[in-house]
């Protein structure tokens, strides 16, 4: 079984568009475009890279991105969980096990530990945060010389770091609790990943490009959504970022056979993933129906900036038919841009 803590190139063992960029980086918003930005920059230089992202943004796909765009793509890519398994364990599956009357000048690594798989290539820590103390001190000392012991041998390392964190690393350095040089040649190139939420207009392209890998890892026809479905996906919040919304654009997709999915397939799925709504069970279909007409209809107005004539063209009807409607489900309109 493999080891949790150590999720190592993995290219053969899942389907890979290497023409595609990676999924969280799908859409034309100004938050996206400047991090594709950053990301073009950053490839191009040797140096550290920090991703800070909150939890649910695929991280270790943007490190990926990084490192095949990189002047040297053919060399290895190393992907370290440091927040998973055993943290006692992080310095032998880093470093390997500790050999005998080896001189101090360098720090040492063995020929099957993950350091020598990561030489001339790309070490990604994941959750940098949660290295221990004793192997925060011998990455730094790794990143500082630019050279090992291998197997007692001098040799040089050629590798990039690049890690990821939640934010507030910084606070850990200002407490001593992270080292300040590593956390200093970690953060050369430093990324802050947009959240979903903060570019709601790019959720149709990600909801699409999800529904299309989905259905070629499936082998099943293409499929696509209807504009109110998208409307509803780009109306929500997503805390838990686009793992959240490829959770449930994934059920969506696997709970029905429609060529084309409908916001009643979407919902289920939405329901699924979030605490349910207290109610009571009556068995009034008209009131649960009514909830989540005045759900929906509040949220594509609300995407639309409350302008009516383009909230009503998503939902199919006509302008006097929406306002109609709002009136009967008791929402509030906003008419200044009318």
């Amino acid at each position: 079984m493999a080891d949790p803590m150590i999720l190592a190139d993995a290219r053969t063992a899942r389907l890979v568009k290497s023409a595609t960029i990676a999924l969280e980086l799908v859409g034309r918003s100004v938050a996206i475009v400047r991090t594709q930005e950053l990301i073009r920059r950053a490839a191009q230089v040797d140096g550290g890279v920090l991703l800070v992202a909150e939890r649910g943004v695929d991280v270790e796909s943007i490190a990926r991105e990084i490192h095949d765009r990189a002047r040297r793509p053919a060399a290895g890519f190393i992907h370290v969980a440091c927040s998973a398994g055993d943290p006692a364990r992080l310095d032998s599956v880093l470093f390997g096990a500790a050999p005998e009357n080896i001189p101090s000048d360098l720090e040492w690594a063995s020929g099957d530990s993950l350091i020598a798989a990561a030489c001339g290539g790309t070490l990604f820590l994941q959750d940098v945060i949660d290295l221990p103390a004793a192997v925060q001190a011998r990455l730094a000392r790794v990143a500082r010389d630019g050279e090992i012991r291998l197997d007692g041998q001098p040799v040089a390392t050629n590798l990039r770091f690049a890690a990821s964190s939640a934010p507030g690393l910084e606070a850990e350095v200002h407490a001593n609790r992270f080292r300040s040089d590593l956390y200093r040649r970690l953060s050369t190139s430093r990324i802050d990943l947009p959240q979903l939420r903060e570019r709601p207009d790019d959720v149709p392209a990600l909801a699409s490009r999800i529904l299309e890998d989905w259905c070629v890892e499936s082998g099943v026809a293409p499929r696509g959504f209807t504009q109110t479905a998208l409307a509803l996906l780009a109306a929500l919040t997503w805390p838990g970022n686009v793992a959240e919304l490829k959770s449930v654009v994934e059920r969506a997709a696997k709970e029905t056979t429609h060529e084309v999915i409908q916001i009643e397939d979407v919902l289920p799925a939405l329901n699924l993933d979030r605490a349910p709504v207290r109610f009571t069970p009556s068995g009034q279909l008209r009131e649960a129906r009514l909830r989540f007409e005045r759900d929906y209809i509040s949220a594509v107005l609300q995407h639309h900036g409350w302008r009516m004539a383009d909230a009503a063209e998503t939902l199919g009807i006509q302008r006097p038919n929406l306002y109609r409607k709002a009136r009967q489900l008791g929402i509030p309109l906003t008419r200044s841009s009318e």
